[in-house]
């Protein structure tokens, strides 16, 4: 058997319409892997679903004659549709989210009125997966992060010297997630940060998303080094109370992300549709005036 690699190999892929990275984690051609973070194309004036960003996903890992071991997220996405359930059908793996995805369940559960058959209790994701808990992926090995103020069930997951933040960090000229959705905190978010960048100083760190400001070139990679000296909202030096103050201030001028209402709806249901109605077709609520 081959020793861990303590530097996976990490492949983004970048959804312009979402700003989003998917990755696949994985140690060499024909390992296993893990996908993280997949998107779903959704037309929010149609209302249609399309699977182009996921086939980007199954080509490469199939290029690549990976095995999937793990399709993880890292929250309830706000900005884009989970492609979880169609790339376990087509290339298999477990779908896993962290534990405390219950307490976004049973918020917006009671916003969207959704069904009594919907559970919270997290069983729509074949795990839930604990801060500190260890999943295989293959020879690597998965450690998760508990890292909530976004949302309340953020989590981060460590492979070797990689960390997938999801959205708590971005790029240091774009600093830090949003803390004003429903259970988020920017006290919290600000000691999850910390936690993240008290790792050692070489780690490196993946983005779920970027925004690049004044025509920078896309990009998705900062070592926590990198992070602690330069990003803008966290940087060494920066208090709990300045950081609080700074996004407060912030989140009150932030529109909501336009697919917030269709994307928690089936994320919480780990990427799947809601039920289809009597007349063959599934439906997402628009709660007016809840948001």
């Amino acid at each position: 058997m081959k020793p861990r690699s303590p530097s996976p190999q990490v492949h983004g892929l970048f959804d312009k319409a979402t700003w989003t990275v998917t990755y696949v984690v994985h140690n060499g051609h024909g390992s296993a892997c893990a996908i993280v973070d997949s998107v779903l194309d959704y037309d929010p004036k149609a209302g249609r679903t399309k699977t182009e960003s996921a086939d980007r996903v199954i080509a490469y890992v199939r290029d690549n004659q990976l095995n999937v071991a793990w399709i993880l997220e890292t929250h309830a996405h706000a900005d884009h549709l989970s492609a979880a359930p169609y790339l376990k059908e087509r290339l298999g793996g477990k779908i896993a989210i962290g534990e405390h995805i219950t307490r976004v369940q049973e918020v917006f559960k009671g916003i969207f009125n959704l069904e009594s058959q919907f559970h919270t209790d997290g069983s729509q994701f074949d795990q839930l997966l604990a801060h500190d808990e260890e999943i295989q992926i293959g020879e690597l090995t998965a450690k998760v992060m508990y890292v909530p103020g976004h949302t309340p069930a953020c989590v981060a997951y460590q492979i070797g010297d990689a960390v997938f933040v999801g959205d708590t960090l971005f790029m240091p000229d774009v600093g830090t997630a949003r803390c004003d959705f429903p259970g988020g905190d920017a006290h919290t978010l600000f000691n999850s940060v910390r936690k993240i960048l008290c790792l050692p100083p070489e780690t490196r760190l993946f983005m779920c998303h970027d925004y690049p400001p004044n025509n920078r070139v896309v990009a998705f990679e900062a070592t926590v080094a990198e992070q602690r000296e330069k990003n803008i909202h966290v940087h060494d030096g920066i208090s709990e109370a300045q950081f609080v103050e700074m996004r407060t201030k912030r989140d009150i001028t932030l529109e909501m992300p336009v697919l917030i209402l269709p994307a928690v709806q089936i994320n919480i249901r780990a990427g799947e549709m809601p039920p289809k109605e009597n007349n063959g077709i599934s439906y997402v609520k628009i709660p007016l005036n809840a948001l």
